[in-house]
């Protein structure tokens, strides 16, 4: 067991994963917390990511470190019951645009070299390592990362919370806008919007792309590079698709209830923010989306669109997490990054052990929020 006070109190900011996440870690160890949201559960970038769980490609080391330690988690809950439609490992598949076989090569290769499977396959050796590709999408060669797989972050946050719950956890839904007390120099709690104050120990801010704004009244810089998206869900369709599929024109995963999940770039600048915060796009982009997915699937199935998402895709300005603690506000604690759904259960773990103990953990070390400073 820790050596932590079972009576700290714990305030977190965001219905997210990773405030989930951390919640959950922090009440098995006895803490108290309080869980804020602006509006709902899962209502900003976790109810709208493709959560592809994968170190795939080429990052840096202790990214890659932390994000393997992620996937080994899921596997771990997976395992617990396999039967789960909301967490599932049936691999990834990747290719580049025609002409671009050689890059390719050179991803598959690199990925040998740290150890982390890959296999590099001809159109024709898709069907045997996994069923429902139509082939002839792949103009010269991809990659399956047979260890990948995927997660519906709404239905996890769903199971997550009944533990929350369970143990004490208490939430507050639709608390508005919420930011954080220093008193002394130290944190002191969360302050909402409408009026409302929370006296804390500790304070989590993890509230995705929303982050940096807000931590900048504290004196605190975090770049955010997170660019517009969308999470587009089908409806049901026969399928037999069982990895993540990651193409040029189309980015597509298996979805509970018989769906697909879709998203990708091409079409980030097609879509209007209004001065309300809500955010447009014409349903022709989404059908394109839709149509370009089909394309993917084994007798190219039509797909109609079921619900389309948009908002920011939370990614820190130099591409890299920013997990830890504030070093000009003691008791203030950060957790913003790209990769939300892949370190999840990892970062809420790690977070929630330092919240605790005051003791830094070694894999978080390159990133701290302190390397902006």
């Amino acid at each position: 067991m820790s050596s932590a006070v079972p009576a700290k109190r714990i305030a977190i900011i965001g219905g997210g994963i990773l405030g989930v996440s951390t919640a959950v870690h922090l009440l098995r160890e006895g803490a108290s917390v309080i869980l804020l949201t602006e509006r709902g559960l899962a209502s900003e970038a976790s109810g709208r990511s493709l959560s592809w769980l994968n170190s795939a490609g080429e990052r840096s080391t202790p990214y890659h470190q932390l994000r393997v330690a992620g996937v080994d988690r899921y596997r771990t809950l997976f395992a617990s019951d396999p039967g789960r439609e909301w967490l599932q490992f049936g691999g990834g598949l990747m290719w580049n645009a025609a002409g671009q076989g050689g890059a390719t090569e050179a991803r598959h290769t690199y990925e040998k070299s740290i150890g982390y499977d890959s296999r590099l396959l001809a159109p024709e050796d898709i069907a045997a390592a996994t069923p429902g590709i139509d082939s002839s999408a792949v103009p010269e060669n991809a990659i399956f990362n047979p260890g990948e797989g995927w997660v519906s972050l709404p239905d996890l946050i769903d199971f997550l919370m009944e533990e929350f719950h369970s143990r004490g956890g208490e939430l507050v839904l639709n608390a508005g806008k919420a930011s954080v007390m220093v008193e002394g120099g130290r944190t002191a709690g969360v302050e909402t919007a409408a009026g409302g104050t929370y006296p804390a120990d500790a304070v989590l801010v993890a509230c995705g792309a929303a982050t940096p704004a807000v931590v900048e009244p504290l004196g605190v810089h975090i770049p955010n590079g997170s660019p517009v998206s969308m999470l587009v869900v089908t409806k049901q369709v026969q399928h037999d698709v069982t990895a993540v599929m990651n193409t040029p024109r189309a980015a597509l995963r298996p979805n509970p209830g018989g769906t697909f999940a879709l998203d990708h770039d091409w079409y980030e600048e097609r879509i209007t923010e209004h001065s309300d915060g809500s955010f447009t796009i014409p349903e022709e982009v989404v059908q394109e989306l839709a149509d370009e997915a089909s394309k993917l699937v084994a007798g190219n199935p039509e797909l109609k669109p079921a619900s389309w998402k948009m908002g920011y895709k939370p990614i820190p300005g130099d591409g890299e997490p920013v997990l830890g603690e504030l070093g000009q506000v003691p008791g203030c604690f950060v957790a913003f990054t790209h990769s939300g759904a892949t370190l999840g259960l990892i970062a809420g773990e790690l977070l929630a052990g330092e919240i605790l103990t005051g003791r830094k953990h070694p894999m978080l070390a390159t990133f701290r929020p302190g390397r902006f400073s």
